[in-house]
């Protein structure tokens, strides 16, 4: 609950320009904030991620010592053993940080917004994050976007997609072929093996793309949360 409160005092938010009808909850990727992503998009799309009808939610995730940074405190979302697929996830900090996110889509709901009306995705860090919300948590959002990101290969976010007739939140997904720091075939193999447990994907090649964000990349975004959550008439 701590967490949840703490977490609510971080956020930023871009309002929609007219009747607020749908949310998107970006998060950011590793070290950063939620300004600073915002600020980050603004810079290449040369203006805020902005909708008539939807809310834009940035918040920052809290300090923690992070193991690839040998423990220095750092803006994450859930620690690493190391920025690899082929080791254990850090469950013991990805579900606290899944039930303080709860509260984010909790705050939405209560405020008239249904869970179909609601997007979760980030860049890098963010979007694997939302992949673990979205995937093992909340199967009833509108979609998952996902900027540069990857699961591990044993990611608790695989069992989760039991095939019981549930329709599974779709995929979008982004990542360039130069990217040095979260390998292209890391985010290649995560949404195959999403696509095999049934979720629909979208995947998006940015040839010579490094570990960020790019215009081209940033309407096609745009373009889907639009498909996702149009105007209610």
């Amino acid at each position: 609950m701590a967490a949840q409160v703490a977490l609510r005092k971080t956020v930023t938010a871009a309002a929609p320009a007219g009747r607020h009808t749908a949310s998107v909850i970006f998060l950011h990727g590793s070290g950063d904030t939620g300004p600073g992503v915002r600020d980050w998009i603004k810079q290449v799309l040369q203006q805020d991620l902005c909708f008539e009808h939807i809310k834009v939610i940035y918040p920052t995730a809290p300090e923690r010592p992070y193991t690839p940074m040998r423990g220095s405190l750092s803006n994450v979302w859930f620690d690493r053993y190391k920025i690899s697929p082929d080791c254990p996830e850090h469950i013991e900090t990805i579900d606290p940080m899944c039930q303080a996110l709860t509260g984010l889509i909790d705050d939405e709901v209560k405020s008239g917004i249904g869970k179909n009306r609601i997007l979760l995705g980030g860049f890098s860090m963010g979007g694997g994050m939302a992949m673990h919300l979205a995937y093992r948590y909340h199967q009833d959002v509108a979609g998952v976007f996902a900027l540069s990101s990857f699961l591990n290969k044993n990611s608790t976010v695989y069992p989760a997609l039991t095939k019981d007739g549930t329709e599974f939140p779709e995929l979008f997904q982004c990542h360039g072929t130069a990217d040095e720091l979260v390998l292209y075939s890391w985010g290649e193999e995560t949404n195959k093996m999403l696509k095999s447990l049934g979720v629909t994907t979208t995947f998006l090649t940015f040839p010579n793309l490094y570990h960020e964000l790019n215009r081209t990349e940033l309407e096609k975004l745009q373009a889907w949360i639009l498909k996702k959550l149009p105007e209610e008439t």
